[in-house]
């Protein structure tokens, strides 16, 4: 494997992250940043982690969006933990629209997800016009509560948006990754584990007349039709081939188990990010 590594060190990494298991993504990423050190700022920016939560007094998310060496930066504030100096900021007029982006989004999560941490990070993409090139991360982390059938469980939401302003007209592209991880109770139900990620682009045209407010308006459409769209799909593709393995595997189970551990299954990732 290192001799791979050295020949293509990003593809190879990719090619291999892409047939691991979805569960151990920070333990494989971990190992493969060890094979290839000189590879670990890309590998870090192409592989998307599963999301932490800071223990601020107003929590918010922790990704390489935000980070900047060993410290992160409060999106609420707008400083890094532990403070830093010329941490990487973006500019005041590209930090009033991440401020509208993060009550926004807040409000969004809040609504959907009935629970969970999110945060916006907003930099430039060019720094002669800042106001005319950006780019930003939506991030969204919801947990699952032990329960009866449920030991634990994330849902993370990952949407990196780009923006490039015309004339009364911007153009964006969003890029979502989903991942969902799942493992329910061993003794009663017999231990599963669920676990998988997907990932799916678009593009979008939209009027800017109104500055700042149609950003909202526009990027907050792009990301909830893009959410809706990937959870019908997640769906077909991960549970109903649960349900169909699990059913077949456990169907014999005495008073019906197998049937209502897929129900109770389905009922909670469902429910981790709607209504």
């Amino acid at each position: 494997m290192a001799s791979l590594l050295e020949n293509d060190p990003i593809s190879t990494s990719l090619n291999i992250m892409r047939r691991l298991p979805p569960s151990k993504i920070e333990q494989n990423l971990a190992g493969l940043l060890q094979l290839s050190p000189s590879s670990t700022d890309e590998l870090l920016q192409r592989i998307d982690q599963p999301l932490t939560s800071s223990k601020s007094s107003r929590s918010y998310l922790l990704s390489d969006y935000n980070r900047d060496g060993d410290s992160y930066r409060n999106p609420w504030t707008n400083q890094y933990e532990p403070d830093i100096e010329d941490g990487f900021k973006p500019s005041s007029a590209l930090r009033e629209l991440e401020v509208s982006f993060n009550e926004i989004f807040d409000s969004y999560r809040d609504l959907y997800y009935e629970g969970g941490v999110s945060s916006v990070y907003l930099w430039d993409l060019d720094d002669s016009t800042p106001t005319l090139g950006w780019a930003g991360c939506f991030l969204i982390m919801k947990e699952v509560t032990e329960d009866t059938h449920v030991k634990k469980g994330s849902w993370n939401s990952i949407h990196v948006v780009e923006c490039n302003e015309g004339k009364g007209e911007a153009e964006y592209k969003l890029t979502t990754t989903i991942m969902v991880s799942m493992d329910t109770d061993g003794l009663l139900l017999g231990a599963t584990n669920l676990a998988g990620s997907m990932t799916r682009q678009a593009t979008s045209k939209g009027k800017v007349e109104r500055g700042d407010e149609d950003h909202v308006k526009n990027v907050g459409k792009m990301i909830e039709d893009m959410e809706i769209d990937m959870r019908s799909n997640m769906d077909g593709l991960y549970l109903q081939k649960t349900a169909e393995v699990v059913s077949k595997v456990r169907g014999v189970r005495v008073g019906g188990v197998g049937k209502e551990h897929v129900e109770k299954l389905n009922e909670k990732v469902k429910g981790m990010n709607t209504k």
